[in-house]
């Protein structure tokens, strides 16, 4: 952080922001980190994509700069995730489309079906035989 303090002027507010109280609590509840009473007093940091190609310019280490490009490395996939997400809704928005339509094509015919084989009511035939009333002619 220090890094950052000298060269702030390299940091604009796009660039990176301070976690809310609520963030860092979550951030701490979810890694391991030294107590209330001792570690930091203050909510961390946190850098855009931006901010993170700024910090490899600002850090020397060879730890920081091997974490900056996992970092950069971790920007371009999500990248790359968005854009194939939204290249699937548009493929999934055109198939329903498709299949909305060749729905109504299959209730069409489901109904044709149902009437042929469903035939109109009719009086039931008798079965067995007839007599005229009269015997024996």
């Amino acid at each position: 952080m220090q890094a950052v303090k000298r060269n702030r002027q390299r940091f604009p507010e796009d660039f990176m922001f301070q976690l809310t109280p609520d963030e860092a609590r979550v951030l701490r509840s979810q890694s391991v980190t030294s107590s209330a009473w001792g570690g930091r007093r203050y909510p961390p940091y946190a850098f855009t994509e931006q901010g993170v190609a700024m910090l490899s310019s600002v850090l020397r280490s060879e730890r920081a700069v091997q974490v900056n490009i996992l970092i950069m490395r971790a920007f371009v996939r999500i990248r790359e995730m968005a854009v194939t997400q939204s290249r699937l809704a548009r493929e999934l928005e055109k198939l329903s489309d498709r299949v909305g339509v060749h729905d109504e094509s299959i209730n069409a015919i489901m109904e044709v079906l149902n009437r042929l084989l469903s035939p109109p009511a009719t009086a039931p035939r008798r079965i067995g035989f007839t007599t005229s009333g009269k015997e024996g002619t």
